[in-house]
């Protein structure tokens, strides 16, 4: 299960660099949360690992699963959230069964890193593209990506707005996928 905590982070958007307190859910590896409303969902440890961060901007719900493993567990039937396969199923069935269209889930990914920097160690592209092809198989966009490198990355999605930021090694937050507002103040993407 994700561990919760509050977190206060500043508003990049007021200039006097006021923040605002969201709940935290931290998604842990091989796990997944949906949440709507005030909460910000996180998952740290990105190394090799991904996290697939899903939106759905009309029913302002997220999703994030953190995929630790390519294709699909060893064993037949096994349900294991680590591996992209069920991870990604899981994680999309959850957002449909709290009120998703299934059809207007977009997500983004952050992760998929060399962090041992090694020449043989090929679990980082593995997962890229395991999880990409598993992605355009069942039909879902891919928005944006803060994918490769060497360093450890941590993912954000605020269920609030859909907003997805990272952070790579020691570096600052960087913002990956801002919800443009439409006409009547709802976002889209």
């Amino acid at each position: 299960m994700a561990t919760r905590g509050v977190l206060w982070r500043p508003n990049p958007a007021e200039p006097d660099g006021e923040g605002e307190m969201k709940e935290i859910i931290d998604i842990n590896t091989g796990q997944i949360a949906v949440r709507g409303g005030q909460c910000l969902l996180r998952a740290m440890a990105l190394g090799s690992c991904i996290a697939v961060a899903a939106y759905e901007f009309r029913a302002r719900i997220a999703g994030m699963a953190h995929i630790m493993l390519p294709g699909e567990t060893p064993q037949r039937g096994a349900n294991d959230p680590r591996y992209a396969v069920y991870g990604i199923g899981a994680l999309l069935d959850r957002m449909i069964e709290a009120g998703c269209d299934s059809g207007a889930i977009e997500v983004c990914l952050v992760g998929g890193g060399n962090v041992l920097r090694s020449d043989k160690d090929s679990i980082c592209w593995d997962n890229i593209r395991s999880v990409t092809a598993i992605l355009q198989e069942k039909n879902i966009p891919i928005r944006a990506s803060g994918l490769g490198g060497n360093e450890r990355k941590i993912a954000f999605l605020d269920a609030e707005t859909g907003r997805v930021s990272f952070t790579e090694g020691n570096g600052a937050e960087q913002v990956l996928w801002p919800p443009k507002a439409d006409s009547v103040n709802d976002c889209e993407p």
